[in-house]
């Protein structure tokens, strides 16, 4: 599997939005400044990410983004698929295998097929908020290592 740079980022984003969620509508300079992405190309992914239901926005000098839902709510396998598309890549996988001429003849389907369930069952499973949480516990371990 391969995500885009606007997979990457559309999920540094809500993260950020995440982390922050109890600092009200943030400026989406502030994120670019935090996340060291261009603003320019977190307008382009906030168009994405503000006509679906994962974020809210509003205007004015108080104006920036926030989480439209609690963290817990946002599946990484949702996000992904809001931004990539098909988080599949393997023709033989996507339609039932209608794209793929040889898909009913291929003997190593049923592997490909068996690794995406296993990468899908993952993402669809893991939330911003589990990704916070692991974040939070490396971070302990690490200070505590550096006691």
């Amino acid at each position: 599997m391969r995500i885009s740079t606007k997979g990457r980022y559309s999920l540094r984003i809500l993260l950020d939005l995440a982390r922050h969620r109890d600092d009200g509508y943030i400026p989406l300079k502030t994120i670019a400044e935090r996340e060291g992405i261009s603003k320019k190309y977190l307008d382009q992914i906030m168009l994405i990410l503000n006509r679906t239901v994962f974020s809210k926005s509003t205007r004015g000098a108080q104006g920036g983004y926030k989480l439209a839902k609690a963290p817990a709510e946002y599946t990484l396998g949702d996000i992904l698929r809001l931004t990539e598309g098909s988080i599949s890549r393997l023709v033989c996988l996507e339609n039932n295998g209608e794209d793929s001429p040889r898909s009913s003849e291929c003997t190593a389907r049923c592997v490909w097929g068996g690794l995406e369930k296993v990468m899908t069952d993952y993402l669809d499973n893991m939330t911003l908020q589990d990704m916070l949480n692991q974040h939070d516990t490396i971070l302990q371990i690490h200070q505590i290592e550096k006691k």
